[in-house]
């Protein structure tokens, strides 16, 4: 958990250019008692490099918090819902942006995105460093009060029209999760990542093209692996021993799930290149389902594959 101070980033981070760009008036300031209008969607707003500028100018009247994740990471599914439930429970008082790292690339490089989820705070415009990682509930929640009163003391106490019943009403009613992926996904609210592969590899022995249920098996199997892990440790295990196909295992879970794909697929790539034949089944079955994990359309599983075949022919 950070130590929330509104200078810590000033000057670490260039938000210049997400700034200058044609944008609608700022503010007015609180104290003549005007509420700032709340960006379209309510206080959870969906974030693209051309609308940047628009959450900057908001931030000077309202804490603004940018959420940076990716479709492929497994700890951003965790974190995200907790960080909008944590938003919708303080009633405007502050707004939730989320950024689509992969979408928008002038975003992460303006804030130096090594690994996501990563969330930052804006106030007034400038960047305050909140947590990396997936973290506890009960902590978001402190981070989040913290946030408050840093931003109470730099006269940052606006707020915005809470999401309401009304426009709630306006959007279309979801259809209910099937019986065996919701199992899967209250199991995994509640930490429990070995029964929600249980769930979803029923729900895919009865339907084995359960496209969603293939994509949750693989995203909570790499939450199971890297659960308890500690990265150092980690580390310093693969280093002494750079055949051991489990110590490599290890760091390259865990770099994935921080982010870090480029080197997760390089550190199994080496593994296989320096394994004898008869050994490299399990290193080219890791990186078959990371490959899935990620996404095909990535151009990173892309360049992985193609390594991949020419260590293979």
């Amino acid at each position: 958990m950070s130590d929330i101070s509104a200078a810590a980033l000033r000057g670490a981070v260039d938000l210049s250019s997400l700034r200058n760009r044609p944008q609608p008036a700022p503010q007015q300031p609180q104290d003549g008692g005007a509420q700032p209008a709340a960006p379209a969607g309510g206080v959870v707003v969906d974030v693209t490099d051309a609308s940047f500028g628009e959450i900057l100018e908001l931030s000077r009247t309202v804490p603004v918090v940018v959420d940076l994740w990716a479709e492929w990471c497994g700890p951003c599914k965790q974190l995200s819902p907790i960080i909008e439930k944590v938003t919708r429970e303080l009633a405007g008082r502050v707004v939730l942006a989320k950024v689509d790292v992969d979408a928008n690339p002038q975003i992460a490089q303006a804030f130096r995105a090594q690994s996501i989820p990563m969330v930052v705070a804006l106030l007034g415009g400038q960047p305050v460093p909140m947590f990396t990682g997936a973290v506890p509930e009960e902590n978001v929640r402190e981070v989040f009060t913290r946030l408050l009163e840093v931003a109470a003391q730099n006269g940052i106490t606006g707020t915005v029209p809470a999401d309401g019943e009304s426009a709630a009403a306006e959007q279309p009613v979801e259809a209910p999760l099937p019986p065996l992926h919701a199992e899967a996904y209250q199991a995994i609210e509640a930490g429990d990542y070995a029964k929600a592969i249980e769930a979803y590899e029923r729900a895919l022995a009865e339907n084995p093209r359960d496209e969603d249920a293939k994509a949750g098996l693989g995203q909570v199997k790499l939450l199971h692996r890297v659960q308890g892990l500690d990265l150092q440790k980690a580390r310093e295990a693969a280093a002494s021993a750079p055949l051991d196909v489990d110590a490599q295992f290890a760091v390259a879970d865990l770099d994935l799930a921080g982010g870090h794909v480029d080197d997760a697929f390089g550190r199994l790539l080496d593994l296989f290149a320096a394994l004898p034949a008869e050994q490299r089944t399990p290193v080219r079955e890791r990186l078959v389902e990371l490959f899935d994990l990620v996404g095909s359309a990535d151009p990173r599983v892309a360049s992985a594959r193609t390594r991949l075949a020419s260590l293979l022919f």
